[in-house]
């Protein structure tokens, strides 16, 4: 009975910690937690109805994903996101999102279809749900790289997507405005892939980037 109970108790905290770890993990990834703000392990605790063991559990998980820094008695800084390391992120989604836009206008209508849902989701979001448009926009760009079918490409592609996500979700939140701008953009992409038009579509990919670019050229995310 005591092996079950102890059992138990560890199936709750395992449970108590994966929802503390799900709760911040989603505002990290979604920008509601910034780069650079403090979090606090009593303030979490305490909006979720949970001790602190969990969210210091889940803390110490996050900071080795590389999007916490852990500092004791203060709690839990969001490390930030860099220019540089931004740019290397968007430089790989650059070669990676060319590559496969390029190869699927061989079979566009087909791929110009998939991407519709996603859309209308983006279409959806205006004026100003930051967080509907960048799941959805995440969805869109996984879309392309995945309809090349190279399984090793995607993988490598989905490797960036948190980070994608968080550069995403900090812009738009930053400017609501960049909503529409990136939605115009991804029809023009949908519209050259089914089109087939291959060097249409590289050009909208790269003035897509270009523009995500400039905002994280100002200041870390």
């Amino acid at each position: 009975m005591a092996t079950e109970l102890g059992a138990g108790s560890r199936g709750r905290s395992d449970s108590a910690a994966t929802r503390a770890y799900e709760y911040v993990k989603q505002r990290l990834l979604d920008g509601r937690f910034a780069g650079g703000a403090l979090l606090s392990e009593n303030e979490i605790a305490h909006e979720l109805g949970l001790s602190r063991t969990p969210v210091r559990q889940a803390f110490v998980v996050l900071q080795g994903e590389e999007l916490l820094d852990l500092y004791p008695r203060r709690g839990a800084v969001v490390r930030p996101i860099s220019p540089s390391e931004a740019e290397e992120i968007l430089e790989a989604r650059l070669l990676i999102e060319t590559h496969c836009a390029v190869r699927v206008c061989a079979y566009g209508a087909r791929v110009a279809l998939e991407l519709e849902p996603s859309l209308e989701r983006q279409e959806a979001a205006l004026p100003d749900d930051a967080l509907e448009f960048s799941a959805a926009d995440r969805e869109f760009h996984h879309t392309i790289v995945a309809a090349n079918g190279n399984s090793f490409l995607t993988r490598q592609y989905d490797a960036l997507r948190e980070r994608q996500q968080r550069i995403t979700a900090t812009a738009v939140s930053r400017d609501p405005a960049l909503i529409e701008e990136f939605l115009i953009g991804h029809r023009a992409i949908a519209a050259a892939i089914e089109e087939g038009d291959r060097e249409l579509v590289a050009q909208w990919i790269s003035a897509h980037i270009e523009s995500t670019r400039k905002l994280t050229r100002r200041r870390p995310i």
